[in-house]
């Protein structure tokens, strides 16, 4: 109902990661093509860390797109595993059989076979691990183990280890510094600009159909950066549900109140299970900090009663004037400094 409305021929906000859907943003472009060169080079290991629903999934599968004519591809996204688990995934990913009483020795064996006949068959062999930061210490001690498959001239196998920004802090620790060398290049996502909000919305729209851009008005689209903060995936969510409710209540065009009434609709305030948990988002803690750290301020140095180098402030009102001019001051700093 809602795509013939809006005159669609499939979901352009939809949540699984269709490479069709793929809207290159410059970091994103930049991020495919680092992991491009990466795996014609022969680098061995790469990494794409990123925030959630930045829409590393998304470019993961164009890069193994872009190689599977001419590579033996493997991606595995079951990574709350064991090291013997992890391996077991892997293999069943390559079509390797396996029975219940093989061991991770054997898996190894296993898995060196398959990848040496792709080797003597001249294809490239490319191991994506999605989600890899659930992986515990040893099932990454066991992904830096597969990096051993090598001859002289040249790394067997490429590897690419995509995460959270998580992944980064695993890779940091010095237990596991010996992976961390190993990772020749590293790539990361940067959330989208206001224009390329829109950019990344009417890319969606015309290929899921959509023949205009005239969908949604340009005050709309800022409120939906707004709402996003630039990350795709809570594009999406917003985009979906102001479709949604756009057609609900017949409009053609998606304007402001409709996303004003989709951004109530995503308040978790109300639905919290004791009364007195609130939800805040980062501007609104920082004013409250602010006004906690004038508050503080002006009890530290008796302004209620006494003069100070901030003037006579006695009475209520000039105390309330205070904490606001500290709160500006505050919010003017934080701007700055980010």
């Amino acid at each position: 109902m809602v795509l013939d409305f809006y005159g669609l021929r499939e979901q352009p906000f939809g949540v699984t990661p269709d490479p069709r859907f793929l809207y290159l943003t410059p970091a994103h472009r930049e991020a495919l093509a680092s992991m491009y060169y990466g795996i014609e080079a022969e680098r061995g290991f790469l990494a794409l860390i990123a925030k959630p629903g930045m829409g590393k999934t998304t470019l993961l599968f164009q890069l193994l797109q872009h190689f599977r004519p001419r590579a033996r591809t493997a991606f595995v996204f079951q990574t709350q595993c064991t090291s013997r688990e992890f391996m077991r995934f892997l293999l069943l990913e390559v079509g390797c059989e396996l029975n219940e009483e093989q061991d991770l020795v054997n898996m190894h064996e296993v898995f060196n076979r398959c990848l040496l006949q792709e080797v003597q068959a001249g294809r490239r062999f490319i191991v994506v691990v999605d989600e890899a930061q659930n992986l515990d210490a040893s099932a990454l001690e066991t992904v830096r183990l597969l990096s051993d498959f090598e001859t002289p001239q040249a790394k067997l196998l490429q590897i690419v280890l995509s995460g959270q920004p998580e992944l980064a802090d695993k890779l940091s620790r010095p237990s596991l510094r010996q992976l961390r060398q190993r990772v020749s290049m590293l790539s990361t996502l940067a959330p989208l600009s206001p224009q390329e909000v829109a950019h990344y919305m009417n890319h969606r729209l015309r290929t899921a159909g959509r023949a205009d851009a005239t969908l949604f008005t340009a005050p709309a689209v800022q409120k939906i950066s707004e709402l996003s903060e630039g990350i795709p995936r809570n594009i999406n969510n917003v985009c979906f549900n102001a479709l949604s409710l756009g057609c609900a209540l017949r409009q053609k065009t998606i304007d402001v109140d409709v996303l004003q009434q989709v951004a109530a609709d995503f308040d978790l305030a109300g639905m919290c299970s004791e009364p007195g948990i609130r939800s805040f988002n980062r501007e609104t803690v920082s004013l409250a900090t602010a006004a906690s750290e004038a508050q503080s301020l002006l009890a530290r140095n008796n302004l209620r009663s006494n003069k100070s180098q901030h003037g006579e402030l006695s009475n209520p009102e000039d105390a309330l004037a205070f904490i606001q001019d500290f709160i500006q001051r505050f919010k003017k700093e934080q701007y700055f400094a980010n």
